[in-house]
């Protein structure tokens, strides 16, 4: 998903407009995750980038999407650009601390 997404419309308050957002995002992220995996991958991760527009986009993580979204509601911001997209994800070995 490479969208940017206006905060302002002639009917529709911009505290509707964030709610709508963060339901497609959260919907886009389920899609994905019930996608059906490759044989040696573990899970489905992503790839997110956050921005004023897709120039000045900078690498966020999964988790901080709602945080950045409010965060354009607060700065009044008229659009911001969003990409998240999916790459297949390997599980990493936890090292076990010498006792």
């Amino acid at each position: 998903m490479r969208k940017t997404f206006q905060l302002t419309h002639p009917k529709i308050k911009a505290a509707r407009l964030v709610e709508a957002i963060k339901h497609e995002v959260k919907k886009y992220i389920k899609r994905e995750r019930n996608k059906k995996l490759p044989e040696d991958v573990d899970f489905w991760d992503f790839d997110c980038k956050y921005g004023r527009t897709a120039e000045d986009a900078e690498e966020i993580h999964l988790s901080e999407i709602n945080k950045y979204i409010d965060k354009a509601e607060d700065q009044q911001l008229e659009s911001f650009y969003l990409e998240i997209l999916v790459k297949p994800g390997h599980r990493t070995k936890k090292l076990k601390a010498n006792e």
